[in-house]
């Protein structure tokens, strides 16, 4: 009998402590849940702060508005195939250049010095983060020095209109002899196998900011900031094939920021926040988008984004509420010109691009 009064009575004092123990792993949870997501939202404001600050950051984010338009993208009988081994070579601006036409050749401004196996242009940094005044000379440019470069280590340019391209550009982008970034960009748009574009640019100190596109039947985009191999912000939408739009019906959205992930199925209509990859079910997520906010779409995309017209409100089980816009608020700007630049990459198209073409063309 005492044998097992004692044998019930360590079972009971056993159960006792798990029980104890699934009480606090819930409170724990959602303790872990506040903290994580508070951690990764630091995280990602200060690799924000540090990136935006960033003279890579300058230059990869010149939009439209700053630079030249080229006329021979809308020209419909346009063609073009130019390899790296076309246009590889040494290129210095030609900072003493008397011309100033707005329609010369761009290679007009520039001096083949050296043969080399990549394209390498060399120009002075305030001809990039100013393009409007690469064709224009001044007596101040004398003084300028050529402190910007881009090397081409791969570049593909095979165009035969706006519906069937493949293009290709993988560069080194440095300042003062310093490297500031590498910039990588793959593009394929097909009659017959759709639109796959990805673009990446790692900045100096570990950071890279990413963009993928893949159509179908069910089209992806995804869009990451990473330090290292760690995520500190990646959003991923799938959705269905729509013929109205290039984004049709949302299928899945799934938002990272650290290792918290929200996550929602359309077709179920849940909504869940995890970390770590354990769904916290004691959290209320709920995902609102903004009508009417259609900034920066273009021909009918409806991408979704905490960028541009989506805010995501976590309900926490104590009752306590944060939203991802108040959690990254000093951030989003910046992330927002940073996902809009990925997505064009002005500045290498209106440089390396257009010195390409001339070259091409021998003009």
């Amino acid at each position: 009998m005492k044998k097992t009064g004692r044998i019930f009575l360590s079972a009971f004092l056993f159960a006792a402590i798990l029980t104890g123990c699934a009480k606090n792993e819930g409170n724990l949870n959602q303790a872990s849940l506040k903290q994580a997501i508070d951690q990764g939202a630091v995280k990602l404001n200060t690799a924000m702060n540090t990136i935006s600050a960033t003279q890579a950051y300058s230059i990869l984010t010149m939009n439209e508005g700053s630079m030249m338009k080229s006329s021979t993208a809308t020209d419909s009988i346009y063609r073009v195939y130019i390899p790296l081994d076309k246009i590889k070579g040494v290129y210095e601006y030609n900072k003493v250049s008397k011309h100033n036409n707005w329609g010369m050749s761009l290679l007009h401004f520039f001096t083949k010095t050296a043969d080399n196996s990549q394209m390498i242009v060399r120009m002075p940094l305030k001809k990039v983060t100013r393009p409007g005044n690469l064709r224009h000379y001044s007596k101040a440019d004398s003084s300028l020095t050529n402190n910007f470069s881009i090397a081409v280590s791969d570049y593909h340019n095979n165009y035969n209109s706006f519906r069937d391209y493949d293009y290709v550009l993988s560069s080194e982008i440095s300042v003062d002899n310093v490297v500031a970034g590498n910039l990588d960009i793959n593009t394929l748009i097909s009659p017959t196998l759709g639109t796959h574009y990805t673009s990446q640019y790692a900045f100096a100190g570990g950071y890279t900011a990413k963009y993928k596109y893949e159509s179908g039947d069910t089209t992806s985009s995804i869009f990451t900031i990473m330090n290292g191999a760690n995520i500190l912000y990646e959003e991923k939408l799938f959705t269905i094939k729509n013929d109205t739009a290039k984004f049709g019906r949302e299928h899945q959205y799934i938002l990272t920021i650290g290792n918290v992930q929200i996550i929602r199925n359309s077709d179920t209509k849940k909504v869940q926040i995890a970390v770590d990859g354990v769904v916290q079910p004691g959290a209320v997520v709920t995902i609102m988008d903004k009508e009417g906010d259609k900034e920066g779409d273009k021909e009918g995309d409806n991408e979704e984004s905490v960028c541009k017209k989506r805010d995501i409100q976590i309900t926490f089980e104590d009752g306590t509420v944060k939203t991802v816009s108040a959690l990254i608020g000093e951030s989003v700007n910046n992330i927002k010109t940073l996902y809009s630049s990925l997505h064009q990459v002005y500045f290498a198209a209106y440089i390396v691009d257009w010195i390409a073409y001339d070259i091409y063309y021998q003009r």
